[in-house]
């Protein structure tokens, strides 16, 4: 089998041997990226979990740190758009192309696209990569490819090789599957202005946000500890600027007086405790706990009070996670299925649906999700986002309220399931934009999806439920 690389079209002559013969120079930062794109090739590891582990081992910080995020993450989101133009520069298919140079290639691409590196720097550090990765064979092609690249920046390419209809025009420029764009399009009810500006913002990286715990610190005591920002809408969050570094290396993080949680999960969580209820508000249940961030906030926000959280995770690996995140507070974790987890029903209060769901919502923050995920994931989902509606629906008490949350703004994960599920409960849907005070923009109701063009936050999708008397 010909294993050799194939050639690039019309690309000129590669550099002279003095380049090509050059010992690959000491890159820890481009080193750290371009395993971390092994790691999600091979693994399906998560690039936002993979990255600072092997920041940490290798002891690298400051510049190169901060060249290594932005590299691993960027790559990972614009693979789709990457493995276009790649597409047209090189004669056979990319399935063809060894993955290891494959990624290489993804890598140097990002730079000359998408970053201020010197293109005479993006070209021969990917050079130098695939050298050390596969040997000196590879060198002239990778060299004819990066300067095949540099004919175009990243604007007329997308105008080269877009499509001709207008979602996948607009897909293909801000990195997303076209099935993704279409997702957005319907849950937003328009293919114009604002689709582009949602897109745009998803391909953005986000800015950290913080949690701070109830009862231990203030979100204004935390900003001055952190150096951040109080966040605009959750009165326990804190935004810091992207590119901040590994947020888990704060001291109020390790000390626990906050947690890394988007703004809008946290909008979501307080927003369950904000219905009144009649009678008792102490029992409340989070029913999908892992890995254990709203678990953490609520049963902060109930040990106030003097009352109790339960949480039920699936995976054992995911409730050791829960536990960790909740110690010290008024939490039992459950080790069992949410639809069918064995506790009393009618007995909580109050409980919370942080349903399993296809994260479309949080694309900016997992940066390989985008092209990971296939619409065929969605069927699949929605049963089981129905099962454990059912299942909330069936252990809040008469009077209680239930939230139905997902990470998503998908129409057959949000509206399509609430819709089947009001059909078949005898339960009210609350107008919960009451819940979200002072947060602009929520539309029609009754209920509430967040936006990163709008709100900054994640696309979350809350709904509340209350069970009659």
């Amino acid at each position: 089998m010909d294993r050799r690389p194939s050639r690039p079209r019309n690309s000129g002559p590669p550099r002279g041997r003095r380049e090509q013969g050059r010992p690959p120079a000491e890159d820890p930062a481009r080193r750290v990226a371009l395993d971390v794109l092994r790691a999600v090739r091979l693994e399906d590891a998560y690039a936002n979990l993979v990255l600072p582990k092997l920041l940490r081992e290798r002891r690298i910080s400051g510049r190169d740190a901060a060249l290594a995020t932005e590299l691993a993450y960027g790559t990972c989101r614009a693979a789709g758009l990457l493995d276009v133009i790649l597409a047209d520069c090189i004669e056979r298919p990319l399935a063809k192309v060894e993955p290891q140079l494959l990624d290489a290639l993804r890598l140097g691409a990002y730079q000359l696209l998408r970053t201020r590196i010197p293109p005479h720097a993006a070209v021969m550090s990917t050079v130098d990569l695939a050298r050390e990765e596969l040997g000196s064979r590879v060198a002239g092609f990778v060299n004819a490819v990066m300067r095949k690249i540099t004919q175009h920046d990243e604007a007329e390419w997308v105008e080269k090789l877009a499509p001709s209809d207008a979602i996948g025009a607009l897909a293909l420029r801000t990195a997303h599957p076209k099935w993704i764009a279409r997702a957005f399009a319907d849950a937003l009810g328009t293919t114009g202005d604002e689709l582009a500006r949602a897109l745009e913002a998803d391909d953005a990286r986000p800015a950290v946000h913080l949690a701070a715990r109830p009862g231990g610190v203030s979100a204004e005591e935390l900003a001055a500890i952190t150096g951040g920002d109080p966040a605009p809408y959750s009165p326990y969050g804190v935004r810091l600027e992207a590119g901040a570094g590994d947020p888990g290396d704060l001291e109020a993080v390790r000390e626990h007086l906050c947690q890394v949680q988007d703004e809008g999960s946290q909008l979501c969580a307080v927003a369950l405790t904000r219905p009144p209820v009649d009678g008792p508000d102490d029992r409340w249940l989070d029913l999908c706990a892992g890995p254990g961030g709203k678990a953490a906030l609520l049963g902060a926000l109930v040990d106030i009070n003097g009352g109790t959280l339960d949480a039920v995770e699936q995976a054992p690996h995911r409730a050791k996670l829960v536990e960790q995140a909740t110690q010290d507070l008024p939490v039992t974790v459950h080790v069992a299925d949410g639809r069918s987890s064995g506790l009393p029903s009618a007995s909580f209060d109050r409980v919370l649906v942080d349903a399993p769901c296809t994260g479309l919502g949080a694309l900016r923050r997992r940066p390989e999700a985008r092209w990971r995920r296939q619409p065929s994931d969605v069927g699949e989902l929605t049963k089981l986002q129905r099962e454990l509606l059912h299942a909330a629906i069936d252990l809040v008490r008469p009077g209680g309220v239930v939230a139905y949350v997902v990470c998503s703004p998908h129409l057959a994960e949000t509206e399509s399931v609430l819709a089947d599920v009001l059909r078949r409960e005898k339960v009210e849907a609350l107008d919960a934009r009451a819940y979200f005070p002072d947060v602009p923009e929520l539309g029609d109701g009754p209920y509430v999806q967040l936006w990163p063009h709008r709100h900054g936050t994640d696309a979350m999708f809350c709904a509340l439920l209350r069970k009659p008397e």
